[in-house]
């Protein structure tokens, strides 16, 4: 086993903020703030990344092997003025992590459901 491989496993549940972001690029590549606000209206504001926030947890998973900087897609046009836009893309290893993640959390809503957890008590 490799030592990014090594390094890419995890032994328990995901943050939100990590689940968030690998949910944002299953549909294709996107640059920081299309990650921030794909979280941010997918969330409905519940979930907010600040820019240093953002940035780190994009560092860590690229670290990882989760996600990969990437060319931008085709057709993309750039932004107007300030630096070229890093756009990322999720990996093999980030969609297996990813689904293993989504595993464990149906799961544990399969055992609250079968326990009657999640039926409105109404009151």
């Amino acid at each position: 086993m490799s030592a990014r491989h090594a390094r890419s496993t995890t032994t328990g549940p995901m943050t939100t903020r990590t689940l968030q972001i690998l949910l944002s690029l299953v549909d294709g590549p996107l640059h920081g703030y299309g990650i921030k606000q794909s979280v941010e209206e997918r969330t409905e504001g519940r979930v907010r990344l600040g820019s240093g926030t953002l940035y780190e947890a994009i560092h860590r998973l690229v670290g990882r092997d989760w996600i990969a900087e990437v060319d931008p897609p085709r057709g993309y046009a750039g932004s107007s003025g300030g630096p070229p836009r890093r756009f990322y893309s999720l990996t093999a290893e980030g969609r297996t992590q990813l689904r293993a993640e989504l595993r464990r959390m149906d799961a544990v809503v399969s055992f609250a459901r079968g326990r009657d957890l999640l039926a409105d008590s109404g009151g």
